[in-house]
Formats: C-alpha cells, structure tokens, sequence
C-alpha cells in the first residue's frame, strides 16, 4: 500500500506512515477511516459477522480515545457499518458521537446513478436523493425531494410503482448483487463514496444533499 500510494505521485501526498501499532496509527490524525472489518462474504448475512467485529471496534475504539484528537472525524466502511460506528463511539467515550459517521454515500450514489439513468441525463445532473436508515437491505432510497438540475422531479416523471418496487429493491441488494458477481465487496465505488463522503464533510456539500449515516438526537424528522 506504502508504495502503490508513492506511485499514484499525488502532489499533496506529503509522506506515508505504515505501522501496526493503533498508538502510532491515530496520534494527531485529523480523519480516520476505519475500512478493517471481517468481510462479508457470498451467503453470509450481517449477524453472521458481528462476533468478529465487535472486537475489532472495541480494540480500535479504545485506541482512538487513548491516542487520537478528542476533534478526530471518523467514517467507518467496514459493514455492518452503522452497528460497528455505535460499538466504535462506544468505546472511545472522548470522541464525540457526532464525529463518528458510517458510509451510506455509496447507497446515495448508486440510487443518484440509477435515478439518473433511467432519466436518460448524466448523473450529476440529478440532486436530492436522500438514504434513511442503514447501510443495509433495510434501509430507503428516497426520491421524493430528487430532481434534475433544470428543476424535473423524479417523482413526476418515473413510475411510482417501478420507485417503490425495482428501484427501491436494486439499491437495497445493490452490495449483495456485487458481492454475488465478483466474489468480493465493492472496491472503486467503496472507494470514491468515501472520497465523496470526506470531502463533504470537511468542505461542505454548497447546499447539495448528501448522505451519511449519523447518530440519531432522538428528534422526530418530518418531510
């Protein structure tokens, strides 16, 4: 990894530390994107995989309260993501639990892609795609607030029947479908919803929806 990312020749890589120490690993980290998680595999179902992963979270967790800024801004890809960002917030008791977020931008952009698609424009030509609940088959693409940027609403011009059947059901068993086809989770796409994911996060999204998956206040949202 050191030396693909030496290779890559990106002007603003200042220097790589490669360690396997998490006290070395956090120390003065500004953002910390936790991808370590046991893998989920063709057939395996998200409980499948709990018992491992909590005690990566657990060890990563302490590690990160212990080492890491209280002001450190995590993204945790591993799935079950949202599970292993609440076993992560819990055990690192001095990062505030709005620092700590779980990817559900890949689910945004593949329904922004889909959405698009079936609309026959190109894809950054549709906003306001919005993902509720978790990065999992449960959770909801919604495109009730989606429109392309000359201002035509989704919910206008695409069967609600195929938006609340197909559509919903191909981005809930998107990761399924990948895994079931390559044998393996998402990579590029993993990849670029995280890029998509931070630069938001640390520059602001200018007024664009975006989705993360964040911890609750318990406040009720209406739309």
């Amino acid at each position: 990894m050191k030396l693909e990312l030496e290779d890559l020749a990106y002007p603003l890589l200042a220097g790589t530390v490669t360690t396997d120490d998490p006290a070395v690993a956090f120390k003065d980290a500004d953002y910390a994107v936790f991808l370590g998680a046991f893998p989920r595999k063709e057939g395996m179902e998200r409980k499948d995989v709990m018992a491992k992963n909590v005690g990566i979270f657990n060890e990563q967790g302490k590690a990160l309260s212990d080492h890491g800024k209280p002001t450190v801004k995590c993204i945790v890809v591993g799935n079950p993501a949202n599970t292993n960002a609440a076993i992560l917030s819990a055990a690192a008791p001095k990062i505030p639990k709005e620092n700590i977020s779980a990817l559900t931008r890949l689910d945004h952009n593949r329904a922004q892609s889909l959405a698009a698609s079936k609309m026959g424009v190109p894809c950054d030509q549709v906003e306001g795609v919005i993902i509720w609940g978790n990065h999992s088959s449960t959770q909801y693409p919604d495109v009730r607030h989606a429109k392309t940027k000359d201002g035509v609403r989704i919910m206008d011009k695409l069967d609600h029947s195929y938006l609340e059947g197909e559509f919903l059901t191909t981005i809930q068993k998107r990761g399924a479908a990948i895994i079931a086809a390559r044998k393996l989770s998402s990579a590029a796409s993993a990849a670029k919803a995280i890029c998509d994911h931070l630069r938001d996060w640390s520059l602001g999204s200018d007024g664009r929806i975006v989705s993360m998956a964040v911890f609750s206040d318990g406040a009720l949202l209406l739309v």
